[in-house]
């Protein structure tokens, strides 16, 4: 059994972007019987401090966050990250599952767009770099939209290799970068096995990158009823989690799972906490 936090804000239904906002009309209700396991544990993100912001976003584009009303849950969904991977940096967590009420993936140094507000984990592993030995970072990012914002600010980083299972084909020349194309225009019968194929074969690399910690970015919306649809299903993402969830073990490291894109409460519902089950049994 593993020790798991789960971080959560009620101002991800009110706050939020809209398209966000009504996903989580079932939590954290739906997570009761999950948490009355003594190894999972609900937490209220705190909000993150605005000096961690300005080691990543330009201070004019922090303004412009502020002034933007859709933005307003930002500071909680990147706190609640800031605060999983401390936790996971002390050893009082292994596995961490963080809410947010806006994406981040997409927000870069000087821009925030497509729901992206600030990027949450580019500052969570800035922090966590001042305070643990932790260098070595390692993200596979799954929502189906190109995590623009991330690899542009970590585009000169040695330390962190970026697996992204999207719609696009990218290999850096270092190699920390890569994208593999897992969009099929029309769904077919095998999208869950022909996609976790993909999945299957790349994860080597984060083993032989030997990362500090393993970062999920979770996004639902590659799920079949969601507009950005890859054709996947609830199935899809609990192997998915399992083979996470297996790497990290192997590597004897924490994992760290941040919710990115996807609309439908339903699949949320369904999907999340069978997540969490993973995390806590795996």
């Amino acid at each position: 059994m593993k020790n798991v936090g789960v971080f959560y804000h009620p101002v991800f239904k009110s706050q939020g972007y809209v398209t966000f906002r009504d996903r989580l009309r079932d939590f954290p209700g739906v997570l009761n019987e999950l948490l009355k396991q003594p190894n999972i544990k609900l937490y209220q993100c705190p909000r993150v401090a605005p000096e961690l912001l300005l080691k990543v976003h330009a201070r004019e584009m922090i303004i412009r966050v502020d002034l933007e009303g859709a933005c307003a849950a930002a500071y909680e969904s990147v706190g609640g990250v800031v605060a999983a991977v401390e936790g996971l940096a002390r050893g009082e967590l292994d596995r961490a599952f963080c809410f947010v009420g806006v994406g981040g993936h997409h927000a870069g140094s000087l821009d925030f767009f497509d729901e992206s507000c600030f990027n949450d984990v580019v500052v969570a592993l800035t922090h966590v770099r001042e305070i643990s030995p932790w260098r070595r970072f390692a993200i596979v990012d799954t929502d189906a939209h190109h995590a623009g914002g991330t690899l542009q600010l970590l585009d000169e980083d040695p330390e962190v290799l970026h697996l992204c299972f999207c719609r696009s084909n990218y290999h850096s020349l270092d190699g920390k970068a890569i994208e593999i194309n897992v969009y099929r225009q029309e769904q077919q019968a095998d999208s869950h096995s022909w996609y976790l194929e993909q999945v299957r074969r790349h994860l080597p690399l984060v083993q032989e990158f030997s990362p500090d910690l393993l970062i999920w970015y979770f996004g639902f919306d590659t799920h079949r009823d969601e507009s950005a649809s890859l054709g996947l299903t609830e199935e899809t993402y609990g192997v998915t989690c399992d083979l996470l969830t297996s790497l990290a073990n192997k590597a004897g490291i924490p994992l760290l799972v941040v919710l990115g894109g996807g609309c439908l409460h339903y699949v949320a519902a369904a999907a999340i906490p069978e997540i969490i089950r993973r995390l806590a049994e795996g």
